[in-house]
């Protein structure tokens, strides 16, 4: 089921350059300003026992290139999952139309790194198929038995490896191999005919590792029960405008959605974004620095190189309250008068690059986060973030609270159930008046959409605390 023998990068490359890809790329890159062929390998292998029983199991894996001309604003892309000639010269031909009446001039190529965020590992290979299956049944075991409010457990291990290699009109090659491994535990208890579930999860590019420890599964299977429990307590959220605060790591997906979208290169370069033509102004408060990070080691949004071959970084995009960047790849990087940032990322060979995150988090700040608690006279305090909706343009979000508490004269009372924040990412960085010394990241469990393509990504904060946020929910 694992075995990957016929998949591998050397092979891939030879006989993509055995079909002469290199001349045939030249020659279509002729009076345009970029492009290149990206070639994939990939396997993924998906487990998921629930109810008591191992529900699937499933192994896939596909390979393919795709073509890529730029011509000033336009692209031309065109992908297979045939590795030939014919391949490659019908997508040559399909994507020069993108340059048809346009002269341009190539464009400087990546540069090269020797960055090694991640071992070239395949986590598909081990443990066995019999000892993953058995571990799982283990943690199912292991929560059912710990709390008799349980009813209901679903575990869920996946890995993936993909082997990318991309070729340029010049004759330069770039390759990585790249691994990749989550595991997630949800927990449904019941409590006078009232369920809630809990979930906890983590993950990264490496091979499974400890993350099939039983110690690490246990460990996971135990958060996801205590906010299953905590729900179970929870009373019905207030509503109105009050003081929140949002807990570390994992609610720093507000701050991906609401504001990271909102400073990536394309929206600001068509002048659709909330912080278009800002650069040097005030945007968020003093204290508030955000970063874009795709070269932090083993985290599921790192990569030795983006999906054009520039090498990852550690962009700075809001300093001390002051927007100072944005997250760019090649094509928008050129348009803007700037360089990429190692931002061009794709989901697969089907797809052309688009300025995508890759680590994006605030920085700590230098407040007790018992300290911010206590500064609240009537408030929620949001530990974990659940689902929501954004319109990334404007940056207006509204998110549900997964774990949630009422807070008042700088006490937490009680949990709260159906708590919803409403607002805007960009005013809400306005309004951020403390920031924690607790940052920490995601456990490695976070996916990103944007144009139809969903990408792996880190995500991140200390505890900070936001004034004057709407509060949906029931009480008033």
């Amino acid at each position: 089921m694992t075995n990957s023998s016929g998949f591998n990068q050397v092979s891939l490359l030879d006989r993509a350059l055995e079909n002469g890809p290199q001349e045939i790329l030249k020659a279509a890159l002729n009076g345009a300003d970029d492009g290149e062929i990206y070639l994939e390998t990939a396997r993924h292998e998906g487990f998921v026992f629930d109810d008591g029983r191992l529900k699937s199991a499933s192994y896939d894996s596909h390979e393919g290139f795709g073509l890529r001309i730029v011509a000033g604003e336009a692209i031309g892309y065109s992908h297979s999952n045939e590795i030939s000639r014919d391949s490659f010269l019908r997508a040559s031909d399909a994507a020069s139309l993108a340059k048809r009446g346009y002269s341009g001039s190539a464009a400087i190529a990546p540069q090269r790194t020797n960055q090694k965020l991640y071992e070239d590992v395949n986590p598909l290979d081990t443990p066995s198929f019999e000892t993953k299956v058995k571990t799982l049944g283990d943690v199912d075991a292991y929560i059912r038995a710990k709390d008799p409010r349980v009813v209901q457990v679903s575990v869920s291990f996946a890995a993936a490896k993909k082997d990318v290699v991309i070729i340029r009109g010049d004759g330069e090659t770039f390759s990585d191999h790249r691994p990749l491994v989550r595991v997630n535990v949800a927990v449904t208890a019941e409590k006078d005919g009232k369920r809630e579930t809990g979930a906890c999860g983590g993950g990264g590019r490496t091979l499974y590792g400890h993350w099939l420890e039983m110690d690490k599964l246990q460990s996971l299977a135990d958060e996801a029960l205590r906010i299953a429990l905590v729900n179970l307590d929870a009373r019905p959220a207030p509503a109105g405008e009050m003081d929140v605060v949002l807990g570390s790591g994992w609610s720093g997906v507000l701050l991906h959605e609401a504001v990271g979208h909102g400073l990536e290169g394309d929206f600001n370069r068509k002048g659709t974004s909330a912080f278009s033509g800002r650069i040097g102004q005030q945007v968020a408060a003093k204290g508030v620095t955000v970063v874009d990070d795709g070269a932090i080691e083993s985290r599921r949004g790192s990569l030795n190189f983006d999906d054009e071959g520039t090498p990852t970084e550690r962009t700075i995009l809001i300093e001390d309250g002051i927007l100072v960047g944005y997250m760019q790849d090649r094509q928008n990087a050129r348009l803007m008068g700037t360089k990429s940032t190692g931002n061009g990322r794709r989901e697969s060979f089907n797809h052309a690059p688009q300025v995508r995150m890759t680590n994006t988090f605030m920085e700590n700040g230098d407040t007790n986060p018992d300290e911010i608690i206590a500064s609240m006279k009537r408030g929620v305090f949001c530990a974990q973030l659940g689902g929501g909706n954004v319109d990334i343009t404007s940056g207006k979000f509204v998110f549900q609270t997964s774990e949630a508490y009422f807070v008042e004269n700088g006490k937490i009372q009680y949990p709260i159930k159906g708590a919803t924040l409403i607002g805007d990412g960009p005013s809400a960085l306005t309004k951020v008046t403390m920031i924690g010394n607790d940052f920490r990241l995601d456990e490695g469990v976070g996916t990103c959409g944007k144009g139809g393509q969903s990408v792996p990504v880190g995500i991140g904060q200390p505890t900070l605390k936001i004034d004057g946020l709407t509060v949906g929910g029931t009480e008033i």
